[in-house]
Order: structure tokens, then sequence, then C-alpha cells
């Protein structure tokens, strides 16, 4: 099965629901991507993405109870699907073989 790679954004949206595992909801996922990216992500756009996802079955969540008093509204938990993972592999293969040859040119210590 051939599985296009995932825009930038939705890779950085993927892999922070990764490292984020059994604690990947909105709030929590908001924060590792503007922790380890560096960029604010603004509310429509974070769910707008993760509700494509989800219809393209990269994505999948799972209601849950919050354990904080603060939140009262169930959570949704996100985690990416084998056809995510695949999807990530396959935008990394794609990237991997852009800066194949580039080092020279974009050295990573500039």
């Amino acid at each position: 099965m051939s599985t296009s790679p995932v825009g930038q954004f939705q890779q950085v949206l993927l892999l922070a629901i990764l490292r984020q595992g059994k604690t990947a909801f909105g709030l929590e996922v908001r924060t590792e991507i503007e922790r380890c990216a560096h960029r604010t992500v603004s509310r429509g756009a974070f769910y707008t993405t993760l509700d494509r996802l989800v219809k393209k079955g990269i994505l999948t969540w799972e209601e849950a109870t919050p354990s904080d008093p603060a939140r009262t509204a169930p959570l949704r938990r996100f985690r990416v699907t084998p056809a995510g993972l695949e999807a990530l592999r396959a935008s990394r293969r794609a990237l991997q073989a852009l800066w194949r040859g580039l080092d020279e040119i974009l050295p990573e210590d500039a």
C-alpha cells in the first residue's frame, strides 16, 4: 500500500501526539507543539487539522474522563493509526531524499 506523505503541520501534530502517548489530549498536544516546534497554534487550525486527519483514517480518538477536577468536560485522547505511522514514514523518506546531498549548501551548524 502506497501512502502519501503528510504536510508539515500535519507531521508536527502527529509527532506531538506520538510524543504525548497516553496523555495526547488537545491541550497537551498543543503545548507540546509550542514547546518543541516553537510555534503558536490557533485553536481553529488545530482542531480543523485533527478532524481532517480523523476523516483520512490517519488519526483516531477516544473519549476520556479528566483526572484533573478543573477540567469538567470529557476529553478526546488522540492516537495515530497504523496508516498515520506509514504516512509519517513516507514524509520522512521524502524529506530525507530531498535533503540528501545538500549538506554543503545547508550545513546544520550554520
